[in-house]
C-alpha cells in the first residue's frame, strides 16, 4: 500500500505561482510512475502531468503545459508540480495518484482508472 498527501495548495491571484507536494509512505514510489490530476465540482477528473519512475521522462496536459513542471525526488518520496503564470481556470482540486510502472508506457496512462494510489487532493483557487 501507498499512502499519499498532497500539499501546498491555497489562494493565489491570477499570474502567480504555486508549488505543490505529494508526500508517499508505506512504500518506496521509485517503482511507480506518479500523476497529477485536477477536478471541479460536476466534472470528471482530468489528466494534469505525469512522470516517470525513473524521472527521465514526463508527459503534460495541453492545458498547462510550458507553465507546469513535475518532478520528483525518489530518496525523499516525493513529487512536485510547479505551476507558474497561473489562470482562473486552474482552479480544482489537484490530486497526486501513483502508476505501475509497467503502465508508463500505455497510451492509458493519462485515465485516472489505471492509477492505482491517490491522495485526497489540495485546493488550489486562482483569482482573477
Amino acid at each position: 500500500q501507498v499512502q499519499l498527501v498532497e500539499s501546498g495548495g491555497g489562494l493565489v491571484q491570477a499570474g502567480g505561482s504555486l508549488r505543490l507536494s505529494c508526500a508517499a509512505s508505506g512504500r518506496t514510489i521509485s517503482t511507480y510512475g506518479m500523476g497529477w490530476f485536477r477536478q471541479v465540482p460536476g466534472k470528471d477528473r482530468e489528466f494534469v502531468a505525469a512522470i516517470s519512475w525513473n524521472g527521465l521522462d514526463a508527459d503534460y496536459a495541453d492545458s498547462v503545459k510550458g507553465r507546469s513542471t513535475i518532478s520528483r525526488d525518489n530518496a525523499r518520496n516525493t513529487v512536485y508540480l510547479q505551476m507558474n503564470s497561473l489562470k482562473p481556470e486552474d482552479t480544482a482540486v489537484y490530486y497526486c495518484a501513483a502508476l505501475s510502472a509497467h503502465k508508463w508506457f500505455q497510451t492509458t496512462k493519462y485515465l485516472p482508472d489505471e492509477y492505482d494510489y491517490w491522495g485526497r487532493g489540495t485546493q488550489v483557487t486562482v483569482s482573477s
